[in-house]
């Protein structure tokens, strides 16, 4: 099975005729707006996914609840179609584990409480993180000639994460990265992290933060399902699934939008043998298309949307 990119930007953007089972995916459980990487604002998000047939959403944006509370302020941005749900992503430091090639996992919290105040505190230490780490990026960038200041306040609205006053945002390198393409230096975000800002290159700053089982912990103390996310090679892993469902995971994404029919297929073998609940989602930011075109490629099984629901009381 091929190995996708941890990066939301090597996700092939191809349309299909939609899902093979026949009929709109009515779920996404992983998608993102500008409160962190992505590029759509929550309501357009939100509006987006419903057009397109998705019946539950989740804004799971990195260390962030910021996009789910503000549409919960304002319940006439939510299409009447749609039930939104409270989730997060949390990119968490695997250390100098020799099985994991990227140094991290993602969980994914989904149906977490925003009003949990230990599990907010948490992500925002998380996001104190990222923006030291995001500062650290555009003054090794600076060294190199490149000055993204002017440029991220050119492409970055009120509100957005681009600008680093914003503390509820969750700041990332796409970021950086569109900074880059607003500058003439690269072309897409993709050039941005092969040139610059992944492992070993000159703009990359080394993530510091919490590890997997205090996520996944947290996840459940706020009251969320813990998800693996886009984990493509978890088949080759079981001892480290196993170690993960010790520390209370209780799911794992089977559907991401970048994996092979292959590799559905075995990491919905090690859902079921695990007895994890199978999760999906589109992953969209939004750099390589509109969410329309990836949403009808997201292939979910019609009964995925029940067994989700009822595992999280909806």
């Amino acid at each position: 099975m091929g190995r996708p990119s941890s990066r939301h930007v090597a996700i092939d953007a191809r349309v299909s005729a939609g899902s093979s089972n026949g009929t709109p995916s009515r779920v996404d459980l992983h998608a993102h707006t500008l409160r962190s990487d992505g590029l759509l604002t929550p309501a357009e998000l939100v509006r987006a996914a419903a057009d397109a047939g998705v019946r539950l959403l989740a804004i799971t944006d990195h260390d962030t609840l910021a996009g789910y509370r503000e549409l919960a302020k304002r319940p006439e941005a939510m299409p009447a179609a749609i039930e939104l749900l409270p989730g997060v992503e949390i990119n968490a430091m695997t250390g100098d584990d020799p099985r994991l090639a990227d140094n991290e996992l993602h969980v994914l919290g989904l149906g977490v409480d925003p009003a949990n105040e230990a599990f907010e505190a948490l992500l925002a230490r998380q996001r104190a993180g990222r923006r030291v780490r995001f500062e650290k990026m555009i003054e090794r960038l600076a060294g190199l000639g490149l000055d993204l200041r002017e440029a991220l306040e050119r492409t970055a609205g009120p509100g957005h994460p681009g600008r680093p006053s914003e503390d509820h945002d969750a700041l990332g390198r796409p970021t950086v990265g569109r900074a880059l393409i607003a500058i003439g230096a690269v072309a897409t975000v993709e050039e941005a992290f092969d040139r610059y800002l992944s492992r070993g290159r000159p703009g990359y700053v080394a993530r510091k933060g919490i590890g997997p089982y205090e996520a996944i912990r947290a996840i459940n103390a706020a009251g969320g399902l813990a998800s693996l996310a886009h984990f493509w090679s978890a088949a080759e892993r079981p001892d480290v699934i196993t170690e993960l469902i010790d520390a209370g995971l209780r799911g794992i994404e089977v559907h991401h939008l970048s994996f092979e029919p292959a590799t559905v297929e075995a990491v919905g073998e090690v859902a079921r043998r695990f007895r994890l609940v199978a999760t999906a989602g589109t992953d969209y930011h939004g750099d390589l298309g509109t969410y329309a075109e990836a949403h009808a490629r997201l292939d979910v099984p019609p009964a995925l949307e029940a067994e989700v629901r009822a595992v999280l009381g909806r």
